[in-house]
């Protein structure tokens, strides 16, 4: 009998501290996952009468943003490339937010006509633009070339947005006080121009390029503000964080198998595209930062940037090489 109930308590005993382990690692597991998720945008800040356009809002973080927008009353715009997708997300938003007063336009950033095209769109047929968010982006692509034959990275992210903005500027000053927010990431913390060779055609690698073109995203803000001082347009950049989002179609499958077999579970810790749209929110709608532009952000706060971000030489260097690029004057 004694034998018995030493091995009943060695079993609960076991089991116990298995269960103490189990209970242990997921409060862990549950901790991480609330210091990846970051804070929440929680402005209440209505937007009623105001105009706000997305570019890349039929999927991922643009579309949680579009439909916080139009939660708060905005008249959204989706500026997409795929259309077929962008009036599903289009639906689904008016459906959930209450507001029909959503639209979709077509917008393919790797074209610089297309560009033109949706801003004589837009200033011809919306008499306001309070709110520009430079959202849509690719990641990881393998060397592709845009209509214009600028490498694709550098292309979507930087130059479209660079033209677009550019091309709504009077509408927005029109608007004032009215915001540009530009999605960039923490990869311009690794990022360099390559003013010598910017469509890296020297040495293509695709996180080089993609390093590139957020760090040009963070430097585009930074002189973009200092141009609109006095204007009444404020503009913002921001990390939105490790999202699980389409953004990586191209990076996944160049994984090693190994690579992937960690990444998955990992997957499930990162933040939701909910959490990723929190920081281009707020950048979009707090109070707080009315009177703030040419600044980084990252979790809904003030972050400070990468060195060579911070560097007033090369953003008027890169306004140049980009205005002489997409053919400003």
């Amino acid at each position: 009998m004694s034998n018995y109930v030493q091995a009943m308590k060695d079993f609960v005993e076991s089991h116990y501290i298995a269960t103490f382990a189990f209970v242990a690692a997921g409060a862990g597991l549950l901790a991480i996952r609330r210091w990846m998720a970051g804070r929440a945008c929680l402005s209440k800040v209505m937007l009623d009468g105001k105009t706000v356009l997305i570019t890349g809002a039929n999927t991922g973080i643009g579309k949680e943003t579009a439909l916080d927008m139009a939660k708060r009353g905005a008249r959204v715009i989706l500026a997409c490339r795929d259309m077929t997708r962008a009036h599903i997300a289009a639906d689904m938003i008016r459906q959930q937010s209450g507001n029909g007063n959503v639209l979709v336009k077509k917008l393919d950033l790797a074209c610089l006509q297309s560009v033109r095209e949706l801003a004589k769109d837009i200033e011809k047929n919306e008499p306001r633009l309070d709110i520009l968010i430079n959202n849509a982006g690719i990641m990881m692509c393998p060397k592709w070339a845009t209509e214009d034959g600028f490498e694709m990275q550098f292309g979507v992210n930087h130059l479209g947005h660079f033209l677009l903005t550019n091309c709504l500027l009077d509408l927005l000053k029109k608007s004032a006080p009215s915001r540009i927010v530009i999605v960039s990431s923490l990869a311009h913390e690794r990022g360099k121009i390559h003013f010598d060779d910017i469509n890296l055609d020297k040495d293509y690698r695709p996180e080089i390029s993609y390093r590139q073109s957020k760090l040009a995203n963070v430097l585009f803000g930074k002189e973009l503000a200092t141009r609109l001082q006095g204007s009444g347009v404020t503009v913002y950049s921001l990390h939105p964080g490790v999202i699980r989002t389409e953004l990586g179609r191209h990076l996944f499958p160049t994984l090693a198998v190994w690579k992937r077999t960690i990444a998955i579970p990992l997957m499930m810790l990162i933040k939701t595209p909910w959490e990723g749209a929190q920081t281009t929110i707020y950048c979009a709608v707090e109070e707080s930062l009315a009177n703030d532009s040419g600044f980084y952000y990252s979790d809904c706060a003030r972050k400070t940037p990468a060195p060579q971000a911070q560097d007033d030489d090369a953003a008027k260097r890169l306004w140049d090489l980009s205005a002489s690029m997409v053919g400003l004057g």
